[in-house]
């Protein structure tokens, strides 16, 4: 149940036999079925959520009510640390209310741990702490990265570290949802898609 998390983990740290047990004796296990919304937008964020399986998109939906893919969260080889993990985090650190919700688009399942017991371990494990600031510095690079991006890359260089990166998700992931998520329109992922089938 936990060799996904494991795994990731040891690219990071070395936990003892100790500091793991405790680390997993915080974790709570859930599945989740297709279509299922996990966390509402104006809600607040009470769970870092590692996803064992399946996909998950977080989206947001602006004053117009058009939706916007911000992430989309899943685990195999090709994922990033940021796609892993299902949270908002700026509500989860702070207790304020999401501007994102959470849709599952392929049954999933996840390791969860809430807000006061992530607090726990960063008391009682210096490792916990090591890795959850590493999380940190990776996020917010990953973050700055695709803001810098989205600047500076067209549509056609966004397009194409996707399929660089994550080719099998065009099948799995609605192609509107991919179009926001690399900010562009459907119109011209549907022309990127046929230019690059020849």
């Amino acid at each position: 149940m936990y060799s996904n998390y494991k795994n990731f983990i040891d690219k990071y740290v070395s936990f003892s036999d100790d500091e793991w047990l405790l680390f997993t004796s915080k974790l709570t296990k859930s599945h989740h079925k297709k279509g299922e919304i996990i966390h509402y937008s104006g809600d607040i964020c009470i769970k870092l959520m590692f996803i064992n399986s399946g996909i998950i998109r977080g989206y947001f939906i602006d004053e117009n009510g058009k939706d916007y893919t911000k992430k989309i969260c899943f685990n195999d080889h090709h994922a990033q640390m940021i796609n892993r993990y299902v949270v908002d985090y700026d509500s989860f650190v702070n207790k304020k209310s999401s501007k994102i919700s959470f849709e599952v688009l392929e049954d999933c399942e996840l390791l969860s741990i809430n807000y006061h017991d992530l607090q726990f371990l960063y008391q009682h494990s210096h490792m916990c702490e090591r890795f959850a600031r590493l999380m940190a510095e990776e996020a917010y690079s990953y973050v700055y990265n695709v803001m810098v991006d989205k600047l500076e890359k067209t549509a056609s260089q966004r397009f194409e570290e996707f399929m660089t990166k994550t080719p099998y998700l065009l099948d799995k992931v609605p192609q509107y949802h991919i179009a926001t998520l690399l900010g562009i329109a459907p119109q011209s992922l549907s022309r990127l898609k046929k230019l690059n089938k020849k």
